[in-house]
């Protein structure tokens, strides 16, 4: 029983916690857009980049 003294004030102090961290979260945009980067995954859409030149090649 004496447990139980600690224990409840404990789990309601992890329950604010974990309130105040999802307001803040949806206050900040965290939960905007929430498909955007797993379309963006899957657009390739790389440009080639240039072909890099040896440094020997450029000497001659």
């Amino acid at each position: 029983m004496e447990s139980l003294y600690l224990l409840i004030p404990m789990s309601l102090v992890v329950v604010a916690f974990i309130v105040f961290i999802l307001y803040w979260s949806v206050r900040n945009g965290q939960f905007e857009d929430l498909e955007g980067p797993g379309h963006a995954i899957l657009m390739d859409d790389d440009t080639p980049s240039k072909p890099v030149l040896d440094k020997d090649k450029q000497k001659d």
